[in-house]
């Protein structure tokens, strides 16, 4: 069965975004692009809600950049490659090899999993994340966690009265001070 995974960069006070919106504090250094490359080709399909989908936009087209350089190439191409499901109730279109959900978080994961297919199910965002987790669907939370504290925003783990007990299986410190740790779900 494939798996679901939750990945973002989260600052160390838990949160995907500032209080503002702002990401400006998680840019990556050319260690951590080179292992969200390397991540996204273990996925087989990306979940993501409508602000992620307008964020991620600016890949679809920007192998059109000369300014480029080979590793932004990349990942624009193993991007622009991948199948999206994209949620939202105010889009009525989308680009590229995108797709607007059907039905709720749950049924597109179910039925993604049914379906043959290769790769992990990832979702981004910690809105549809938080959809998932509450009905138990995520297998393993991927954060990469950067040193430094927002103030607040929109945080990475959903706020729910329900435990959930998670084991270690990896963690990686960057030049960068960034420390990547994966944890899978314990059932």
């Amino acid at each position: 069965m494939r798996s679901v995974t939750y990945s973002m960069n989260v600052s160390l006070d838990g949160c995907i975004a500032g209080p503002d919106g702002g990401l400006d504090w998680s840019g990556p250094d050319a260690d951590v692009f080179r292992w969200w490359i390397d991540d996204i080709r273990s996925v087989g399909v990306h979940l993501m809600g409508r602000r992620l989908y307008e964020t991620m936009l600016y890949w679809e087209t920007a192998d059109r950049d000369p300014s480029l350089g080979a590793p932004e190439r990349e990942w624009t191409a193993l991007w622009k490659a991948l199948p999206k499901v994209v949620f939202s109730r105010t889009l009525r279109e989308v680009e590229g090899r995108a797709r607007l959900a059907s039905g709720g978080v749950a049924e597109e994961i179910e039925r993604l999993r049914a379906e043959p297919g290769e790769g992990e199910i990832a979702i981004g965002g910690a809105t549809l994340a938080a959809e998932a987790a509450e009905a138990g669907l995520i297998d393993e939370y991927r954060a990469m966690v950067y040193p430094v504290l927002i103030g607040g925003g929109i945080p990475f783990f959903p706020r729910s009265e329900r435990r959930v007990d998670l084991e270690l299986l990896e963690t990686r410190t960057f030049n960068s001070r960034v420390v990547y740790l994966r944890h899978r779900v314990v059932r």
